[in-house]
Parts: structure tokens; C-alpha cells; sequence
């Protein structure tokens, strides 16, 4: 990982982690890996039950997606911001594409699943389960090649995937959401009121933010939303000193600078591995080949592989066509297509609403089957098609 910059200038902490050499990316794929070697061997028991354990009002697993994955979202969160006023977003052009290419990405794949399971009233409940993307192991698949996929795609997948997200639990609030507590959405909103006053004060120093984030996160945990989403909304009030020509300013130069600073390493190389491990963990047992070709499964893993793909790849090429965006600076189309099949990774967001949307554990594993099929061949597909036009770009 390359250390040098130039003089009072420092990358941006996700930019690091994205354009790092492979590192971050293999530690989370060998903990994926490891994850599911370990929920089909003989300490399967011993790894479920580790994750249900409850520490304090949570099982373990939910504290590992629910607050230190919203540390995740918040950096994700400080970089999007500072991209989208400050940086390769901050053009209308730059700035729709990514939105759009996410919600393409949603609604397409909705509709590839119900094209599979339209005549079954109690599989429709699943529609949104492939219009989700894994941000974790999207941009870990693709930090894989570091400087072989230009800078600006990371940072559209890294904006698409989080729109996508935002997105897919914004369809968990709606539609997978059985109890909404109003007074804890209340105080979340009187909180992040409070936070948008300390900016405005031009308050720079970070712990009166910190401390109001995490009474937001218990906040809007407490309300039955997806308790991550605070991360981006904390994100969103961090106050930002723009930088005109020099959008990549010293990690002093701000607040949001100094907390991107102060996050990267944590969550590149011990929060997201850590995640990968409790979220990619599923069991073969019992499962028999007549999964992988009934409604279900197909509907999930055909909407992740093909719906993601026409959906994001689609929209790009719409919106390319009217002159109401342009690629990615220095992309090619091949590289395009890699990302749009790598937002086809679902995993952790997929498996959420998997659950969410079907009670019998049996039905659950079928979706289970669905989303590892779906996302392990988007995945690979989605990487050999990087690995190829990223030689091609660099022989050119």
C-alpha cells in the first residue's frame, strides 16, 4: 500500500482502502471463505451458536451488523459527501449517474424475481430480496485490482452500492417493517436536527457529533429502522471545508477529513473482515439439487446475476444515450459491465430481508441457496470480466 503523496495532500481514507493493493479485498474474501467452510464442518454448532449469543439486549451477530457495520456506513457516508460537493460528484452529470444506475439496479431485479415466482402469493413477499448490494464485498472484490479499474469506477460502485443500500432499507422501513416507533423516529429526527445546528455553528470539533451519533444510532435502532443507516446520516452533518482544486486536502484540514483519517484502517481491516465472517457463514445441510432449480432460488439468484446487470448496465447506457451523464472517467464499457455484475453480490443486506419476508426456516434456506448462487457467480463473473479489460486498458 502506497504511502507517498504529494506535499500537504492526503488520499482520501475509502479512496485508500479502494486503491490499496489487494490486501483489504483478500482478507475479507479469505474470511468469507472461511465462513462457510466453517458453518458446513463439525464447528458449525459451536460458530452459529457463538453468533446468537447475546451480549447485553443483542445476540453478537446483531452487534456486529447493526453498530460496528454503521461505522462502516459512515465512512462510506463521509465519502460520498465530500465526492458529491467537493470531489468526482460534484457535477450534475457525475452525480445522477450513480443514482440512477442504483435504482435501476432495484427495480429490475425486482421484477426478474417476480417473473419466477408471480403465481406463488407467499414467494411474492420476497421481490426485494435481490435489489440489494453487498457494499463490503463489492468493494472488496473490486479492490482486488487496484489500479487496473480506474479511480472514478471504485468511487461509482462505492456511490452506487450505498445508494442501493439506503435504498433497500428504506424498502425494509416500508414494507418489512412490522412495528415503526413514531417517538423514536421523532427523537432521531430532533437529534439529527440538533447535528445539522452544530454544523451551522460551524462547531469543528468531532465529539459533540460523536456523542449525538451514538445516541441517533440507539435512536433509530430503537425505531425498527435498520440501525446502519445512521452512519450515513451522521455523515451527512460532519461539517466539510471545501477545497477548490485540491478536493484531496490534508486529513486536518476538516472534520470530515480528520474522521475519514482516523476510520479508514479500523474498517478496512477489522470491522469489515470481522462482518464478512458472522454474515457469510450458510449451511448445506439437508439441501438437497432440487433447490437450485424450483422458483425461489432461481427467482433470487437470476435477479442478482441478470436483473443487476440489465438494471444498472441498463440505465447507464439510457442515460449515456439522452447526454444526461457520461462513464466514469477513464472507463471503458467492459469495465462498466464488471461493476454492474458486481453489484449483484447480495449476501449480507439479501440474507437480511430474506428473513424478514419468510418465517419457515426452510423457505429460508432456499433463499439462502438463491442469494450464495446468484452472488458467488456474479461475483466471479463480475471479476474475470475486470481482470480482462483491466489488461486490455493497460496495454493500451
Amino acid at each position: 500500500m502506497s504511502s507517498t503523496v504529494s506535499k500537504g495532500r492526503i488520499q482520501s481514507t475509502l479512496r485508500q482502502f479502494l486503491d490499496a493493493e489487494a490486501s483489504g479485498g483478500i482478507v475479507l474474501m479469505v474470511v468469507a471463505i472461511l465462513a462457510i467452510l466453517t458453518a458446513n464442518s463439525v464447528l458449525a454448532g459451536d460458530y452459529f451458536h457463538v453468533l446468537h449469543l447475546y451480549v447485553g439486549p443483542l445476540s453478537l451477530q446483531h452487534w456486529i451488523n447493526d453498530a460496528l457495520m454503521a461505522l462502516f456506513f459512515l465512512l462510506v457516508g463521509l465519502e460520498i459527501k465530500r465526492e458529491m460537493l467537493d470531489g468526482q460528484l460534484s457535477s450534475w452529470s457525475r452525480r445522477i449517474l450513480p443514482g440512477a444506475a442504483a435504482a435501476g439496479g432495484m427495480a429490475v431485479p425486482a421484477l426478474v424475481y417476480l417473473c419466477f415466482n408471480w403465481s406463488d402469493p407467499t414467494a411474492v413477499r420476497g421481490w426485494a430480496i435481490p435489489t440489494a448490494t453487498d457494499i463490503a464485498f463489492a468493494l472488496g472484490v473490486i479492490s482486488l485490482f487496484g489500479s487496473r479499474v480506474p479511480a472514478s469506477l471504485k468511487i461509482f460502485l462505492a456511490a452506487l452500492a450505498i445508494i442501493d443500500d439506503l435504498g433497500a432499507v428504506i424498502v425494509i422501513a416500508l414494507f418489512y417493517t412490522a412495528d415503526l416507533n413514531l417517538m423514536a423516529l421523532g427523537g432521531a429526527a430532533l437529534v439529527l436536527g440538533n447535528l445539522f445546528v452544530f454544523n451551522r455553528m460551524k462547531v469543528r470539533v468531532l465529539w459533540p457529533y460523536l456523542a449525538l451519533g451514538a445516541v441517533l444510532w440507539v435512536l433509530v435502532f430503537v425505531s425498527g429502522v435498520h440501525a446502519t443507516l445512521a452512519g450515513v446520516l451522521l455523515a451527512l452533518a460532519i461539517p466539510l471545508k471545501l477545497t477548490p482544486g485540491t478536493p484531496e486536502a490534508t486529513h486536518a484540514e476538516s472534520p470530515l477529513h480528520k474522521l475519514e483519517h482516523v476510520l479508514h484502517k479500523p474498517v478496512a481491516f477489522i470491522i469489515v473482515p470481522i462482518f464478512g465472517f458472522a454474515n457469510a457463514g450458510v449451511s448445506f445441510a439437508g439441501v438437497t439439487t432440487g433447490v437450485f432449480s424450483e422458483p425461489l432460488a432461481m427467482g433470487v439468484a437470476a435477479g442478482l446475476l441478470l436483473g443487476k446487470l440489465l438494471g444498472v448496465l441498463g440505465t447507464v447506457a439510457i442515460l449515456l444515450k439522452l447526454k444526461l451523464a457520461d462513464l466514469p472517467a477513464q472507463a471503458s464499457w467492459g469495465q462498466m459491465t464488471g461493476v454492474a455484475l458486481l453489484c449483484g453480490i447480495g449476501f449480507t443486506m439479501s440474507l437480511f430481508i430474506g428473513l424478514l419476508a419468510f418465517s419457515d426456516p426452510l423457505v429460508q434456506d432456499h433463499v439462502k441457496i438463491g442469494i450464495l448462487m446468484g452472488s458467488v457467480a456474479a461475483g466471479t463473473l463480475g471479476a474475470l470480466c475486470l481482470a480482462a479489460f483491466g489488461r486490455r486498458a493497460k496495454s493500451a
